[in-house]
């Protein structure tokens, strides 16, 4: 347990290893969004890009020197002078310049990726971290694959790049190996014995392979690092990164064993998160820890019963202190009396326990049909509504050829009628929604779409899962077929249904049940 009280630098990553991400690979322009928005959330450390890799790492990084002028910029390069030239190009302007340079120190690399001996790459982490440091006053170096270094190496490594001029020392857990236990050891033993350690920052970059790396981050502040590199969502190669949203929120919470804080507005964590799934269309899953849909949903009775009582029975922190509007009671096949009849309440309907016990059979029956119940169709079971009656799709056609998709759609309507509507669109679920809203006259927008296969071999079904916008209100709406276009089609009936089903409950005055 750290006994000063401090604060730990955050180095967000999302812009460069994060990027790294097969399929999270961001625009110049979409680069600057998040950077203004990992400003706003108070990050200490922006690292960019990778200038000598691409024009487009080398645009961003430009625009965003330009317009942060109180967060450190720090950009990537390896030990080779074209790089760190690039690097320094780069970040003209810039108001707080840090070039990172990094070198493999460990056995495996030096044979099989570099072809270098040791002598060779203490030579190149002396000469080329002096070079950076000859364009900017702050250089960090990173021992690459620094775990799996032999520990004496690994002090001669830290040793020289510190006598160069290196002002932050990285040692990452570059393939998520090391566990808590030793990584705290191994901080403790370089600050001890190194030279010059002391008058250095200290910091872990941690790698997800074995699910350890936001555990292993705080082991290795609790070494004695005061950097920590993260990045949104936990983004970054193979299995990610460190996760900066569950780091910040472990200091929070657990600040009185830690005794270290960090400046991150914990309030912005869920926007920013929402922001990154937005802008590289990567959602989180649903039960992530702090950002996702179901960090705050309670479904059980059991626990439902406990947060109608204390929230704290349940929640080891305030929805809001995140940025979630509020703790979610999702209303399901496990929930109990208690919740019903609280929501109830909340509606406006006072009941008496028969009334209530007759309401509750029904919100059962209900649970049998579709997986969550929302106030709109409480209001409906209140108001004597059949819940279940809607627009049900009764056959379908898309076609996915020529430049642009097509899509027909038969439904039936609430009175039992039958219509048919088409539209074209940018793919088959593009088209497909189209022509829905076309005959249904509701009118999405849509958030988040995901499919996955639901059951093992010939019984596999897929299920569609949707998230979409209405008139200022989020809807999330699911549907199983063996077809997933089909599968789609009734996950996006089932959030129309429910609009359209307020929009009646609307126009009738509330009744309690006879």
């Amino acid at each position: 347990m750290t006994t000063n009280t401090e604060y730990v630098r955050i180095f967000d990553t999302t812009l460069r290893d994060g990027e790294q991400s097969p399929g999270c690979s961001m625009t110049p322009q979409q680069k600057v969004v998040m950077a203004r928005a990992l400003a706003e959330l108070g990050v200490d450390i922006i690292e960019t890009g990778f200038p000598a890799s691409s024009q487009s790492d080398r645009e961003a990084t430009a625009q965003i020197a330009r317009e942060l002028r109180e967060t450190t910029l720090a950009v990537l390069s390896r030990c080779l002078p074209g790089d760190i030239e690039a690097s320094a190009r780069s970040l003209e302007g810039a108001a707080k310049p840090r070039i990172h340079v990094f070198l493999s120190t460990s056995p495996l690399h030096r044979e099989h990726k570099l072809r270098m001996s040791k002598a060779e790459v203490i030579d190149s982490i002396g000469k080329h971290v002096a070079l950076a440091r000859s364009f900017v006053d702050d250089v960090e170096f990173s021992t690459e694959d620094g775990t799996r270094t032999e520990e004496d190496f690994l002090h001669e490594a830290v040793g020289v790049a510190i006598a160069a001029g290196a002002t932050t020392i990285n040692v990452p857990d570059t393939l998520g190996y090391t566990t808590p236990k030793e990584i705290r050891g191994l901080f403790q033993r370089l600050i001890a014995n190194v030279p010059g350690a002391k008058d250095v920052i200290f910091s872990a970059h941690c790698h997800n392979d074995l699910g350890l790396a936001v555990a292993n981050s705080l082991a290795a502040m609790e070494g004695g690092a005061r950097q920590i590199e993260c990045t949104i969502n936990g983004i970054g190669e193979r299995a990610g990164n460190a996760a900066l949203e569950e780091l910040a929120m472990a200091l929070k919470v657990r600040n009185a064993f830690y005794n270290i804080d960090s400046r991150i507005d914990s309030r912005r964590l869920v926007p920013t998160s929402k922001l990154l799934q937005r802008l590289i269309g990567m959602p989180v899953q649903h039960n992530k820890a702090i950002v996702g849909e179901n960090a705050f949903a309670h479904e059980s009775g059991i626990h439902q019963h406990g947060m109608l009582r204390n929230r704290s029975t349940y929640e080891i922190m305030n929805p809001s202190d995140v940025g979630w509007p509020d703790s979610k009671m999702v209303l399901g096949r496990h929930s109990g009396r208690a919740a019903v009849g609280h929501r109830l309440r909340a509606l406006g309907y006072t009941l008496e326990d028969e009334q209530l016990d007759q309401v509750f059979e029904q919100f059962k029956a209900l649970c049998e049909q579709q997986r969550t119940v929302d106030d709109d169709d409480l209001e409906r079971l209140m108001t004597g509504g059949v819940t279940g009656q809607g627009y049900r799709l009764s056959s379908m056609t898309v076609s996915d050829r020529g430049q642009r998709a097509s899509a027909q759609v038969e439904l039936s309507d609430p009175d039992g009628r039958k219509l048919t509507e088409s539209a074209l669109g940018d793919g088959p679920v593009d088209a497909l929604f189209a022509a829905l809203s076309a005959a249904t006259g509701v009118r999405l927008s849509l958030e988040s779409y995901s499919v996955h296969s639901v059951g093992l071999g010939a019984d596999a079904r897929g299920e569609a899962s949707l998230s979409v916008h209405h008139e200022g209100s989020e809807y999330v709406g699911s549907g199983t077929s063996r077809d997933i276009i089909e599968a789609s089609a009734l996950a996006w009936l089932e959030i129309a249904n429910r609009i359209l089903r307020s929009r009646q409950g609307s126009t009738s005055g509330k009744s309690a049940v006879a």
